[in-house]
């Protein structure tokens, strides 16, 4: 899995644009996915072949100054615990304030690579000025301009440099991860599967230091349990922190092959939910949602079609996923989520022979052809399943880039009513023969 870079500094430095930049870059190779961008904070991007996980710390604060003054400790603490590398953005045309200072000294300590970026650095005169940020006392900086993108690449050389190699676990078991926000039961559930049972086989402790990993066997049936609510770290960070969560929930997300998605039924599928919704979903990972607490909610006014709908409203166009009503307390139907989320795993890994898609699909796809653009015909001849971790699908034909998306998302569909993908994020790609 890639490594994490989170970007520091005050507002109005300049990061989101620089983070932009290197998403945007790898957006334009993979496919971009539609609505990708809601969630503006996190991203993955790469650089000579090396990937990593980008997280803008900046976005989560809104107020005045002085609020910033604290919440921005807070967050560079935060990257200091969370990130395999920093990169500490400053501005030129300010030059070196109080706040830069603080965040310096916190940075001081650390024994994680920082990268110094001062930017808005684009003439000669500039570049002269910047030599005040060595009063920063972190060394070396890097010199960019996140609007033209000038200077980037050094600074990227030099980060990849120092990011970890990733091992990828050798762990043949599944991983189911539980996530959601702060108090929705996240680990109340895994008490509840894990408790009484004598079928626990082994407790590893935190493998991803910051999970806990219990290996779980019900139902003839084995995986690892991944608890990020595991381990409650720095009692300075407050847990409501959303920035926190969200962090919490990245590493949890890449790593594993299921996200159990645990909402308050009170609370409902508020912003934070559906970007982790979205992170899963962008990660390419099977997805079950969870409504906790639903013992709690007034049934006069709240039915449970109602309630999936209004969630399936706001997972468009991705609505091919289980919702689940449980509670945690009354230990309602906490098995048959853990059972979803076998049938998840197990959609996730389904391989179509190529014979029986094709048997499938071509009569549909002749029924109902690719519209016309400016009077040319799309002609798909062949599709197949691509040998990947997760499902995608190739379809070939004579003029793919002519194919638009809803006509993708009309094969996707007939892939999942044809075939059981519930759960699972489909990518279904144009080819030429």
């Amino acid at each position: 899995m890639g490594a994490i870079v989170a970007i520091v500094g005050r507002p109005n430095v300049g990061k989101s644009t620089f983070f932009n930049r290197l998403i945007q870059r790898r957006e334009a190779i993979v496919d971009a996915v539609s609505g990708v961008t809601r969630d503006r904070h996190y991203g993955k991007s790469d650089w000579n072949g090396k990937e990593f996980s980008l997280i803008d710390t900046g976005g989560y604060v809104i107020g005045s100054e002085d609020i910033f003054e604290q919440e921005i400790d807070k967050q560079v603490e935060l990257a200091i615990d969370e990130a395999d590398a920093i990169i500490f953005m400053v501005d030129v045309e300010s030059g070196v304030t109080g706040m830069d200072e603080d965040v310096a000294n916190l940075l001081r300590k650390v024994d994680k690579p920082v990268f110094l970026a001062v930017n808005k650095v684009d003439n000669a005169q500039r570049e002269a000025d910047a030599v005040e940020f060595y009063a920063l006392g972190l060394g070396e900086y890097f010199t960019i301009s996140s609007i033209n993108g000038s200077g980037s690449g050094e600074l990227l050389d030099a980060l990849v440099e120092v990011l970890p190699e990733t091992e990828e676990i050798e762990d043949e078991l599944p991983r189911f991860a539980v996530v959601g926000r702060p108090n929705a039961g996240k680990s109340s559930f895994i008490n509840a599967l894990i408790g009484e049972d004598r079928y626990i086989v082994t407790d590893i402790a935190g493998t991803t230091r910051d999970s806990i990993d219990t290996k779980y066997n019900r139902f003839g049936f084995e995986f690892n349990l991944v608890d990020t609510a595991g381990i409650r770290r720095k009692a300075k960070v407050k847990e409501d922190l959303e920035f926190y969560s969200v962090m919490r929930s990245v590493r949890a997300i890449e790593h594993c092959d299921v996200c159990i998605l645990m909402l308050d039924a009170t609370r409902g599928f508020d912003g934070q939910v559906q970007n982790i919704f979205w992170l899963a979903q962008r990660n390419n990972k099977g997805i079950v949602i969870l409504v906790n607490k639903w013992d709690k909610v007034d049934k006069e006014t709240n039915s449970v079609r109602d309630y999936t709908k209004a969630i399936k409203k706001q997972l468009e166009p991705f609505v091919d996923v289980p919702v689940l009503f449980i509670s945690v307390l009354n230990k309602q139907r906490i098995y048959k989520a853990i059972e979803t989320a076998v049938e998840v795993y197990q959609n996730r890994s389904k391989r179509i022979p190529t014979r029986k898609l094709n048997d499938i699909m071509l009569p549909i796809i002749e029924n109902r052809p690719p519209p016309s653009t400016k009077g040319k015909y799309v002609k798909i001849k062949f599709c197949t399943q691509l040998p990947t971790p997760y499902p995608q699908f190739a379809f070939f034909c004579n003029l793919p880039q002519y194919v638009r998306d809803p006509y993708k998302r009309f094969l996707e569909n007939q892939i999942r009513e044809n075939f059981d993908f519930t759960g699972v994020p489909i990518t279904v790609f144009m080819r030429k023969k």
